[in-house]
């Protein structure tokens, strides 16, 4: 039976980093799925689903200097999945590798990635996932190990399975996401490749390569975690931040031992490659 949806239109001043804190609280609320817009976000969640008190006593709204304003609209019931095809075209990244679903008929090219977004991130069609998708078309991931960090959808990760690598580790700390990468690496016949539901990085574990799109703040946290576990003259690829915050990135890179190489950059939105030094 169709549902019926609750539209959250949220503006936060400053946007950065707060955004990203309060959807990461919305999603323990039951929010199915987050759509990033200029001034903030807007939020998704099955209306008899929805209880504003518990919406209320976030304690992102108890941030001084932090400004939220909201509206809400009901979406009427409808056919979510006949919508949601209707809305998904195929991704092209360069000629060489096209992002589709199960619905959109086999493409003739190299590289052809099939999932079943759901609720994940990583469909190719945001710039973010574009960029690392470039950077790994240009790397030799033959025979290598690789940890897909933030993985989403898993799109990375099957990349790099297809590419060669050996051994792929599929980390996320939404279950959701963990789900529909399994989904996905089964439907892409990926045999080398694992998932985790963990929201830290495995040390116990090393690697040849590292693909993390995940956020500023995130990646900060976890970038000297990517230097115990990369092996020497390892890939690390970064995504998921501004072209403001590529210095901030680049020193804490730089601070645990990473050679920058280049960085991409679309609609202001960079995806960087750095190499762990000897």
């Amino acid at each position: 039976m169709a549902v019926a949806y609750l539209e959250i239109d949220l503006k936060l001043t400053p946007k950065d980093p707060w955004r990203d804190v309060m959807i990461a609280q919305m999603g323990l609320l039951g929010f199915e799925s987050f759509v990033y817009s200029p001034d903030g976000f807007k939020a998704y969640i099955p209306k008899n689903d929805f209880w504003e008190k518990d919406f209320l006593q976030m304690n992102v709204f108890d941030i001084q200097g932090l400004n939220i304003k909201w509206e809400t609209k009901v979406i009427p019931p409808q056919n979510w999945n006949r919508r949601w095809e209707e809305n998904f075209s195929p991704t092209w990244v360069g000629e060489r590798c096209v992002v589709r679903t199960d619905f959109h008929p086999p493409e003739k090219v190299e590289y052809e990635l099939v999932i079943t977004p759901k609720m994940s991130f990583g469909t190719g069609h945001h710039e973010t996932t574009q960029m690392m998708i470039s950077f790994l078309l240009d790397l030799n991931c033959n025979n290598k190990s690789v940890l897909d960090m933030g993985t989403g959808t898993g799109v990375l990760g099957i990349l790099a399975e297809k590419k060669g690598a050996k051994a792929v580790l599929a980390v996320d700390n939404d279950p959701w996401c963990v789900e529909n990468t399994q989904e996905n690496l089964e439907l892409n016949k990926c045999l080398n490749s694992k998932t985790e539901l963990s929201n830290t990085v495995p040390l116990k574990n090393t690697f040849d390569m590292v693909l993390a799109n995940i956020n500023r703040n995130v990646l900060l946290e976890q970038i000297s975690d990517y230097g115990h576990i990369l092996v020497p003259e390892g890939d690390l690829l970064l995504s998921g931040f501004y072209f403001e915050d590529l210095g901030m990135i680049r020193n804490a890179c730089q601070r645990e031992g990473f050679r920058f190489i280049r960085n991409l950059e679309k609609k202001n939105w960079v995806a960087a490659y750095f190499t762990k030094h000897e």
